[in-house]
């Protein structure tokens, strides 16, 4: 069995596997890691490695109290990924990203594919049908554009994710509803269709915190996942066991 991490910038979510099998999920806070940990392992005692992807400020020093009882691999820039970084700054690419592009590769093999990943950041992330990085964009996600419509301006409030009643926001409240939700649809159906000028056909995969919102609101096909970066995680250690 293998207990996969993924310690994100606002959460921590864990999933154990049996070979492609996901057994159980969580989701838990940082300050909660030890114990919930523990915990985990005395329910499922045949988890014998733990793999980790952190974007988050814990490292690898974080999990040596678990070295006595199962073998942590800590995913890093070093580690042989199954495609071709193409990134101008490949060691700057960061793990998450990583996890994901080579989740895409192994799940979706000899496509091009277009990863969305729509949590604190939303990322995207394209691997062409050779399995070539190409890079992709980073822009807020819903969190982060709803708290700096709060803390840069005067008199505007602070929201918490919510649908707006129609594209046009008849209140300041329904105002910044719209222009959050309905500015994150536009931009990722607008990065899609820009993709497809130059790819004609690609495989889109939207995964993160925001993934159930959002993949009723697009308008392209897509294979939506929210626990694809921890999947990513389960194929990219059984990768890494086959070819060390």
């Amino acid at each position: 069995m293998l207990l996969a991490i993924d310690i994100g910038n606002t959460r921590i979510k864990g999933a154990v596997f049996e070979k492609d099998n996901v057994i159980e999920n969580f989701v838990f806070s940082k300050s909660e890691l030890e114990k919930k940990i523990e915990n985990i392992l005395k329910i499922f005692p045949k988890v014998q490695d733990l793999v980790v992807a952190s974007v988050g400020n814990l490292s690898k020093n974080d999990f040596l109290n678990f070295e006595k009882s199962l073998k942590v691999h800590f995913i890093s820039n070093e580690d042989v990924f199954p495609f071709e970084n193409k990134y101008a700054t490949p060691k700057t690419l960061g793990i998450d990203r990583a996890v994901l592009a080579s989740g895409a590769v192994l799940r979706f093999p000899k496509q091009n594919r277009l990863v969305i990943d729509a949590g604190t950041c939303i990322t995207y992330d394209f691997i062409d049908a050779d399995d070539n990085y190409l890079g992709g964009a980073i822009s807020p996600g819903f969190r982060l554009r709803y708290e700096a419509l709060h803390n840069f301006t005067a008199k505007l409030p602070l929201l918490k994710l919510e649908n707006p009643d129609h594209f046009i926001g008849n209140s300041t409240q329904q105002s910044i509803h719209s222009g959050v939700v309905n500015g994150m649809i536009h931009e990722i159906d607008g990065f899609i269709n820009q993709y497809k000028e130059e790819y004609k056909k690609f495989t889109i995969i939207l995964t993160g915190g925001d993934t159930e919102f959002l993949a009723k609101r697009l308008k392209n096909t897509i294979f939506a996942n929210s626990n694809f970066l921890l999947e990513s995680l389960n194929h990219l250690f059984q990768y890494k066991i086959t070819n060390d």
